[in-house]
């Protein structure tokens, strides 16, 4: 798998945003003190630590763009994801961090 054919840039996520789709999930993996401090409006939060047993959360047919802090926690969700029959995948490249033009 090249990761490259599975992310988003910043810029793109925010013209989803504009008009997300009925399918759309904005999924954060950050854990919850993450969460807390800062997030993308609308984003629905399972951290890594909780993944594996709330699966169940997420419907397969959505298309789901995930982020974290900086885009590598997002990919081994993407990963999982897409090991449990998921299709429609993106990572957010470079994060939150890169979202928010957080050094």
């Amino acid at each position: 798998m090249d990761p490259a054919e599975f992310l988003i840039v910043s810029s793109e996520l925010r013209e989803i945003l504009k008009n997300p789709p009925a399918d759309f999930v904005l999924l954060d993996v950050r854990e919850q003190e993450e969460f807390d401090e800062n997030r993308i409006e609308g984003c629905k939060l399972i951290p890594m630590s909780e993944f594996a047993s709330r699966l169940n959360e997420l419907d397969p047919q959505s298309d789901i763009v995930i982020y974290c802090a900086h885009g590598v926690r997002s990919l081994h969700a993407l990963m999982a994801l897409r090991a449990s029959g998921f299709k429609k995948l993106r990572s957010l490249e470079g994060g939150i961090a890169d979202y928010l033009g957080i050094p």
